[in-house]
């Protein structure tokens, strides 16, 4: 069972939050990228290539982390197939140099995929930490009864 952090609605509310984000990031790296250039704007385009790339992989890694949870809930995963497979790859920071280079428009929306990653990263986090601390006791008291059984013989 999910932890009470996280719940079907948080996820559809997420869910939909990265489903305009994604078509956000999509509208702008493209009308960006493709634009034409000149030679004095080869560091702009390799700094918007890099960043787009970013942006729209962080993206869309919170979108598979949000259809896996929303598996779960439908019944289509299990709460271990979720545990192996579900986990939310870890953040891959932007170049401040890069971003610096940007349109302030770019840069915001480039900030908003950071913060929508570290808000599903802490329920990530929250989940995955909530069954070791429940393991805890657990594990502690079969130690003893190892310990119990090991001088006993």
């Amino acid at each position: 069972m999910q932890s009470r952090d996280i719940s079907e609605e948080i996820v559809e509310d997420l869910y939909a939050e990265a489903l305009v984000l994604a078509d956000d990031v999509r509208a702008v790296f493209d009308l960006r990228l493709g634009a034409e250039s000149t030679g004095s704007d080869d560091l702009l385009r390799v700094a918007l290539s890099i960043e787009g790339l970013r942006t729209t992989t962080r993206v869309m890694h919170v979108l598979a982390w949000l259809l896996n949870q929303r598996a779960y809930y439908s019944g289509e995963l299990t709460e271990t197939q979720l545990r192996r497979h579900g986990a939310l790859p870890e953040e891959r920071t932007s170049d401040p140099d890069n971003i610096a280079m940007l349109e302030p428009e770019t840069q915001a929306l480039i900030r908003e995929s950071e913060e929508l990653h570290a808000r599903v990263a802490r329920l990530d986090r929250a989940w995955r930490n909530r069954d070791s601390d429940h393991d805890a006791p657990v594990q502690a008291l079969q130690g003893m009864i190892a310990k119990a059984f090991a001088t006993g013989s």
